[in-house]
């Protein structure tokens, strides 16, 4: 393996498998004998469903977005669970690393898209594995619970090819669609990243960031059908 796939497979600053807190994680949700994609379809789950989904936990603090740190509020937006799943990934010696993508029709509520101003998400995040010699795509999102508020069919993984997002939700309606690549990252592009938010998103951050995902499933049942 030469220097430059080696870093899929080092701890970083936001990566930071070598925390004891992400260590368990890891080895708790896996079978220590299973195949490197057996351990990436465990962990996928894992981290889809242990982890609830928050979309207003923008907060600006570097740490926030560390794996230890979603581990201890045990919810994150989609960036910070596409860290935790590389960094348990990584953890177990699966190559990994960060991808991301704008999105439209993206799983949301009335009241998110009023403050975001756009039914434009930026730099949706997810995980690139290699797995099998190629590289497939995983995305841990959005938790079972809340797949069910909004009729939107959970994001299954098996491993062998991208799981990115179903264009339909349950109900045969058009939900995602991917509109712009932004390329595979060894770690958070941080300053990236919280530019173009803050930029894109400015009413979410003066008054919503860091709100509960209670607050958000509460919203996803209001206007629930």
């Amino acid at each position: 393996m030469d220097a430059n796939f080696k870093k899929y497979l080092c701890p970083t600053y936001f990566i930071d498998f070598d925390q004891p807190l992400v260590t368990a994680f890891a080895e708790n949700n896996c079978s220590p004998s299973a195949s490197h994609r057996e351990k990436a379809i465990q962990l996928y789950y894992a981290v889809r469903d242990t982890i609830l989904y928050n979309p207003y936990d923008l907060q600006p603090e570097r740490r926030s977005l560390q794996a230890s740190s979603v581990l201890k509020k045990m919810s994150g937006y989609c960036v910070a669970k596409a860290v935790l799943l590389t960094a348990v990934y990584r953890q177990q010696d699966i190559p990994s690393r960060l991808g991301f993508a704008d999105v439209t029709n993206h799983l949301s509520t009335r009241k998110l898209q009023e403050i975001m101003g756009t039914d434009l998400f930026i730099y949706h995040g997810y995980t690139d594995i290699y797995i099998n010699d190629q590289w497939v795509k995983a995305t841990p999102a959005f938790n079972l619970s809340l797949c069910s508020r909004f009729n939107v069919r959970p994001l299954d993984f098996d491993g062998t090819k991208d799981s990115i997002f179903h264009e339909n939700n349950a109900l045969g309606q058009k939900h995602m669609e991917y509109v712009r690549d932004r390329g595979h990252f060894a770690d958070v592009p941080y300053d990236e990243l919280f530019a173009a938010m803050h930029k894109t998103y400015p009413k979410l951050y003066e008054k919503h960031s860091g709100a509960t995902w209670q607050n958000f499933e509460e919203d996803a049942a209001k206007e629930a059908p």
